[in-house]
């Protein structure tokens, strides 16, 4: 018989809707209940692309008697992380502070009041590797709650006083100057891997905001050593196993240093992130392979991660059924000599095994391998090449395919939004705007409600009962300033400035720090507040991004200066962290050069309006924003008094204050907007 999480809309918490375990979603409900038993709560955080929170599942929560034991002695709470970023967000941090590390499956045991005294991660369902069974877990807390209760209650204590006294301090620093951004590089630059790309060892995830802050340094400083970083790590990834050599589109990250094994899961957020940062890659070296990787990507969202709603799924799981009704990672994507030959014949199958990596010896596990592409293409016949992969392509479609996540996620999409209308103005791929557009109206009409407060998720058509959190409000703005410079459609940036406005109102503190939640959002133990940069942009340095991009549309002094409240964070952060903070480091170069506004006034659908449009979209200016409309239009503030010059279709370009001379050939507005003028 189902349990209480049938009525979910997370496709994470729908997986547990039939165990055995009686389940609860995160509701005041819930801890009502462990109050009125007198027993804790187990809290178990996870999300549905996670492969050991399946195995954990598989192993524990599908189980008779360990339900039976955790239905007796406890309330059992599961959520999805993507869902309630807040709830995971305050419990990571109290098992990292508690433990040294977190992950997925989170495990923790907390008071009917919410405060938590025992904390832990997946755990088996049988001593292993020096960890207790889950069974021994459940009976320690069950007895330790029943026999030494004055105990949990001090632990539980002193937890929250420890998060209560980490608020941080970063707002009102001042701006991050050159000084910052140069202390930032030399820290990257120390922890490059020369030989592979990326930073740091393994595992290795792909560092897309931290390439798109070395793209606007070099844009700005003309610093060779950021482009190099970026481009090598780029050309690294894009040839390695974690990227998809059929299908385009990245996994969450590499299990080596070398990026040859992925852990398989597919997230919306990275293949939006890096969709963008290989367009921007393209826009400042004209790489073929930038090119190629940013349209593939772009396809691989659309094609494999689009809704019937028109929004963007979640992810894409990492494991799927091998053909012998066995779940197995990476089981849709890897390849072995053999199956090479099955599909190809022994002469195509040799060439492909030459061109992907694919060896007897196996990259991967039981002598299968990840496709890569080792070397250079340009010698090959393309016409085989791209028959060869249209073949394996159509072969892995037989495969039985990985789970979805249905779910729409606001700040998710806001990034795809921002990726797909520039990836399709640059490539002239009007059907990729199309797409983020659609997306955009799909956030409008049913994530926004009236008052422009937005829902973190929907799934179906049904919009989800979360409250958006900082991030949703930044990357959604993020994706319409993006969809506005493009279309020429000025409503989306009204809609970006409804959805500021509210960054202003409800996130912002008197010295210009950000929290993650709303100042009326539901009150846990602590307010989350994370300015670092992760998988994704943090809602921090997203919304400072969106602040300043909206406030050189408009001219917002209040948009201006909250920006640079939040860049503060930069500051301090840069220098000791700068692998960690890489959008806001974006952002900040942004700052420092202007940003430049950039106006383009001309009849609609003139050559020359056209022209010097996407000359403005590809300027390498960091972080520019973009108007064009017809000349008397006020449908961007960019555009007032901006008059034709003789009759032509011309570009304004303002910046720090200052306006240039408009412009009415595309070379002198390349040259405006080129580093160093």
């Amino acid at each position: 018989m189902p349990n209480r999480l049938a009525q979910a809309t997370s496709p994470y918490l729908l997986q547990h809707a039939d165990n055995p375990v009686d389940w609860w979603p995160w509701e005041t409900d819930a801890f009502e209940e462990a109050r009125r038993r007198d027993v804790p709560v187990f809290l178990s955080v996870g999300y549905s692309a996670c492969h050991w929170c399946h195995v954990m599942a598989h192993e524990s929560f599908a189980d008779d008697d360990t339900a039976a034991y955790m239905n007796e002695h406890f309330v059992s709470v599961k959520v999805d992380r993507e869902e309630r970023p807040d709830v995971d967000a305050v419990y990571m941090e109290a098992v990292q502070a508690a433990t040294g590390q977190g992950g997925w499956p989170m495990t923790v045991f907390l008071t009917p009041d919410g405060e938590p005294f025992y904390f832990g991660t997946y755990f088996p369902p049988a001593p292993r590797h020096g960890m207790p069974s889950f069974r021994q877990v459940l009976e320690g807390v069950a007895a330790a709650w029943s026999g030494r209760r004055d105990e949990v209650a001090d632990v539980a204590g002193k937890i929250v006083r420890d998060l209560a006294g980490r608020s941080l301090a970063f707002g009102g620093q001042g701006q991050p100057g050159e000084e910052e951004l140069a202390q930032a590089l030399l820290g990257l630059t120390r922890e490059y891997d020369p030989g592979q790309g990326g930073f740091g060892g393994a595992p290795k995830f792909p560092p897309s905001m931290v390439v798109e802050f070395l793209l606007r340094h070099y844009a700005r400083t003309g610093a060779e050593g950021a482009l190099q970083m970026a481009a090598h790590t780029c050309e690294a990834m894009a040839r390695g196993g974690i990227y998809d050599q059929l299908g385009g589109g990245f996994a969450r990250y590499s299990v080596d240093r070398a990026w040859v094994v992925p852990h398989f899961e597919k997230m919306l957020y990275d293949n939006a992130l890096l969709c963008r940062v290989y367009a921007h890659l393209w826009k400042v070296t004209g790489s073929d392979l930038a090119r190629r990787v940013a349209l593939e990507t772009a396809d691989f969202m659309v094609r494999e991660l689009r809704t019937p709603e028109g929004g963007f799924a979640s992810a894409l799981d990492a494991d799927s059924d091998d053909g012998t009704g066995k779940h197995v990672e990476g089981a849709y994507y890897v390849w072995t000599p053999a199956q090479l030959t099955e599909v190809l014949g022994a002469e195509d199958a040799e060439f492909a095994a030459r061109r992907f990596g694919v060896t007897e010896e196996g990259t991967f596990e039981e002598g299968a391998s990840v496709l890569q592409l080792p070397q250079d293409a340009g010698v090959e016949d393309a016409a085989r090449v791209e028959s060869v992969r249209a073949r394996l392509l159509a072969a892995r479609a037989e495969r039985a395919r990985p789970g979805r996540d249905d779910k729409i996620v606001a700040a998710w999409n806001g990034l795809v939004i921002a990726a797909l209308a520039e990836t399709g103005a640059y490539f002239d791929r009007p059907d990729l705007v199309e797409r983020a557009t659609e997306a955009a109206d799909l956030l409008v009409r049913l994530h926004m409600d009236e008052g422009a407060r937005l829902a973190r998720t929907s799934k179906d058509g049904h919009r989800g009962a979360n409250s958006g959190v900082l991030e949703d409000y930044a990357d959604v703005a993020e994706g319409f300033l993006a969809l506005a410079s493009v279309t020429g459609e000025g409503v989306w940036l009204e809609f970006a400035g409804f959805l500021l406005d509210i960054v202003l109102d409800q996130f912002v503190s008197d010295d210009g720090a950000l929290f993650d939640t709303a100042h009326d959002a539901e009150q846990l133990i602590r307010r989350p507040q994370d300015p670092t940069d992760n998988a994704a942009p943090s809602g921090w340095t997203a919304a400072a991004g969106a602040l300043l991009s909206y406030a050189a549309h408009t001219g917002s002094e209040a948009h201006r200066t909250a920006a640079e409240g939040a860049l503060g964070v930069v500051k301090a952060l840069a220098p000791r962290a700068p692998r960690f903070i890489g959008w806001g480091l974006a952002v900040a170069e942004a700052l420092l050069d202007g940003p430049r506004e950039i106006a383009v006034v001309g009849p609609q659908g003139e050559p020359g309006t056209r022209e010097l449009h996407k000359a403005a979209l590809l300027g390498g200016a960091p972080g520019a924003v973009v108007a064009v409309g017809e000349p008397g239009s006020s449908e961007f503030p960019l555009l007032v008094d901006r008059p034709l010059v003789q009759d032509r279709p011309a570009a304004y370009v303002c910046r720090h204050f200052v306006c240039a001379a408009p412009v009415t050939e595309v070379d002198a507005l390349k040259r405006e907007l080129t580093p160093g003028t």
